[in-house]
């Protein structure tokens, strides 16, 4: 062997032992940062909550719209005067008997005027009658006077009551008219409308107000014919209308027929006065009947962590100490009764829960649970 292949296999030796020495340094690097690398920190702290059993109600929802529960309609009942006094205004509440408008009464009371005389008149020419008629009877059949003198006598004095009693009669349409000369209030209530103009000339029967019963109204909700055959009067119902509130009510009556058309028929449910004072007839609403309770597995509503449109919840698995790992399970959510939630599918009951924060969660996160 030469001394140039001798030297050559002297360099490469050293460079193969000086690689070595080197990987060997390298490897024990690693291995001492993996022994002094931390474990992974916890992503969030957490309570742990349970599923729960528990009786929630069995709800029927429905939607609808609010009406009043009775409608009046005062209309004039004197023809050809004038109106002088609108007394009443649209939101007014009102009384029965109470003065709404006011009609010009002067012609009425002229006629009224007129009236009496007539009836005076009459009351005189009854008296006379009367007188002539008790004479006749006097002498009746002692020849003073013919049998048909005395029957004329007779005659005038009934003509005479007669004539008493019609005109007392057209007085007492002439009072009458008087009396319509001031519309008033036919039931407690508010006025829903308001068509009186003042100076105008009414018509007989001419609309003039219309007016909400008692200021009652009601929720006419309108179901199905499978729905409503699991409904019946007295059911307490909850109705909602979206940023003004909600107020309890129950059933009163549920239609006779169904529509022809969509075969859906309507639920007439009375509202309690209390908490309905911001509905108005003719607004939208929602309502919920109860139907009963049933047993149900629920968790609280801070639990789920809603994403794409599904819920979620998180469950605590490999648990050590007070590390455990989180997994993400989708589940099915059925009733709300208050801030508990009925989980319908994808939950079992021993499972232990992140009781709040699953929003900031991911699926495999690491937690530190606080017991």
């Amino acid at each position: 062997m030469t001394k140039g292949k001798i030297a050559i296999y002297a360099t490469g030796l050293c460079l193969l032992t000086a690689l070595g020495i080197a990987g060997s340094r390298t490897l024990n690097v690693r291995a001492e940062n993996n022994v002094s690398q931390p474990a992974a920190r916890p992503a969030l702290s957490v309570n742990v909550v349970r599923p729960a059993w528990r009786d929630m109600p069995v709800t029927l929802t429905a939607n609808g719209s609010i009406a009043a529960w009775q409608e009046a309609i005062i209309g004039s009942e004197v023809a050809d005067l004038h109106l002088k006094e609108v007394r009443a205004q649209v939101g007014d509440n009102v009384q029965k008997g109470q003065i709404l408008a006011v009609f010009e009464d002067e012609s009425v009371l002229a006629d009224v005027a007129q009236s009496r005389a007539v009836v005076a008149e009459a009351e005189a020419n009854l008296s006379e009658a009367g007188l002539n008629a008790g004479r006749a009877r006097q002498v009746s059949g002692s020849g003073a006077l013919s049998d048909q003198q005395i029957d004329q006598y007779l005659s005038s004095e009934k003509t005479a009551r007669a004539k008493l009693q019609s005109a007392k009669a057209q007085l007492d349409a002439q009072l009458l008219r008087l009396k319509y000369t001031k519309v008033l209030a036919s039931d407690d209530g508010v006025i829903s409308s308001r068509s009186a103009t003042l100076g105008a000339v009414a018509a007989k029967g001419q609309e003039l107000y219309r007016m909400i019963r008692r200021n009652r109204l009601e929720w006419r909700a309108e179901v199905t014919a499978t729905e409503m055959a699991q409904l019946k009067p007295g059911m307490t119902v909850t109705v909602n209308i979206p940023d003004v509130g909600g107020v309890q009510g129950a059933i009163r009556q549920l239609a006779p027929t169904l529509d022809t058309m969509n075969r859906n028929g309507l639920v007439y449910v009375d509202l309690q006065p209390a908490g309905r004072q911001a509905f108005r007839a003719g607004m939208f609403a929602r309502g919920e009947f109860t139907l009963g309770r049933s047993h149900a597995l629920t968790v609280p509503q801070e639990a789920i962590s809603m994403r794409e449109g599904f819920s979620y919840l998180f469950r605590l698995d490999d648990q050590t100490g007070d590390l455990a790992r989180v997994s993400q399970i989708k589940v099915q959510l059925g009733r709300r009764d208050g801030d508990t939630l009925e989980v319908l599918s994808g939950l079992n009951a021993d499972d232990r829960l992140v009781a709040a924060g699953a929003t900031f969660l991911a699926d495999g996160d690491s937690v530190k649970v606080l017991e």
